[in-house]
């Protein structure tokens, strides 16, 4: 795949063809991609979230479609069973397909199975099945190209992540989706450290206000707060600082361990009590298996999120180079602890922005990345 990125440098080449065909094909613009496939310009963001796969065919906020983390790998007789229900049950509660003799149930459907979310997993586990799950949604098929993301816990292991990433995905591939046969073949894959999908996003936006910096021109942070790592990326004038860059093992699933210690019987893992706690004040109630009555999350929420947001800034300004201007907060967690993260970098002159949505934000910069790549091979043909 001679027109990827280069390996020893995964995102420096993200800002040349951005700018280079901005004068062609303004960074605002959307490029008339086919929902169907069909063709080379099939475009598919892949967001691997540890809670949720956040994945779209376009740049539209909301098109970005959420499928639980979950995935069980079943017999084929297992994952068939759904097969005698009407066709119009809504496809994200009844996610299953067939794949080289294995059978696969993703999402919802995998959790009702008892599939966890694989907290602590690496996420090219089970990524095959995701990506193919969300190609299968969207009805894509023939000729795509792949975006996705993956944690930048080192150079070494975020290169050797994407080469097996890589190879798994590219290439073709049959599936049963649903009861229906479907022919992919994936042509290009590109591999970003998780986060970086935020900032092509938000230099995307038009800008709001005179203060609102120009992300190719200053020293940004990224801090995408996922559900497993807190990922820590280094941004100079577009370039991606690798050796200042990092994820850490350390997320909103700590966060939900902690919820869960409060609740006798509570699952820090259970989608149910994920909700709940991203529900507003008022609605926050959950109910552990077998429980006779519901907890409110209220009684004790305001204090975690204190004390976590307080934890997230220790590590984020113990992590920051001292160049830095400007932080993008990212993620589900940058937009659940906002409020509290905002107030502590602005104690430490730090401006700080929030990617909205910052739960599609990745996925959507993922796919803005995309289509520069693919226009850019365009206009180096004609």
């Amino acid at each position: 795949m001679t027109d990827q990125p280069s390996a020893a440098t995964p995102m420096n080449a993200a800002a040349i063809p951005l700018n280079r065909v901005s004068a062609s094909t303004p960074i605002n613009t959307a490029t008339n991609i086919k929902p169907n496939g069909g063709s080379s310009k099939s475009i598919l963001s892949v967001d691997l979230g540890r809670t949720s796969t956040k994945t779209s065919v376009s740049r539209e906020p909301g098109n970005v479609v959420f499928i639980p983390a979950n995935v069980k790998q079943m017999s084929m007789e297992e994952v068939r069973g759904g097969i005698f229900e009407a066709r119009a049950t809504d496809p994200l509660m009844d996610l299953w397909m067939e794949y080289q003799g294995s059978g696969f149930a993703i999402g919802q459907l995998a959790a009702d199975f008892g599939a966890n979310l694989g907290v602590g997993k690496s996420k090219v586990e089970d990524a095959l099945a995701k990506v193919l799950a969300c190609a299968g949604y969207f009805k894509l098929k023939d000729e795509i190209s792949i975006v996705l993301g993956l944690p930048f816990l080192s150079l070494e292991q975020f290169e050797k992540e994407k080469a097996q990433i890589t190879s798994q995905l590219t290439g073709p591939h049959i599936m049963n989706f649903r009861g229906e046969t479907v022919s992919l073949n994936i042509n290009k894959v590109w591999v970003m450290p998780e986060g970086y999908g935020s900032l092509l996003w938000c230099e995307a936006q038009p800008k709001k206000s005179a203060s609102s910096p120009d992300f190719t021109k200053v020293s940004a942070a990224i801090v995408d707060i996922g559900h497993q790592t807190i990922d820590l990326l280094m941004v100079d004038n577009f370039r991606f600082a690798r050796g200042a860059s990092k994820s850490e093992d350390f997320g909103m699933s700590k966060f939900y361990e902690m919820v869960a210690k409060e609740i006798e019987g509570a699952d820090s893992q259970s989608l149910a009590l994920i909700s709940a706690v991203n529900k507003p004040k008022g609605e926050r109630f959950y109910r552990p298996k077998g429980s006779s009555k519901p907890a409110n999350l209220d009684d004790f929420l305001p204090n975690l999120i204190e004390m976590f947001s307080r934890d997230i800034c220790s590590r984020v300004l113990a992590w920051l180079p001292e160049r830095v201007t400007d932080v993008i907060i990212t993620g589900g967690g940058g937009e659940f602890f906002w409020e509290d993260v905002q107030r502590l970098l602005k104690d430490a002159k730090i401006n700080a922005h929030l990617a909205a949505p910052s739960r599609q934000a990745n996925a959507l910069g993922q796919y803005i990345y995309g289509e520069a790549q693919l226009s850019a091979v365009r206009a180096a043909r004609s």
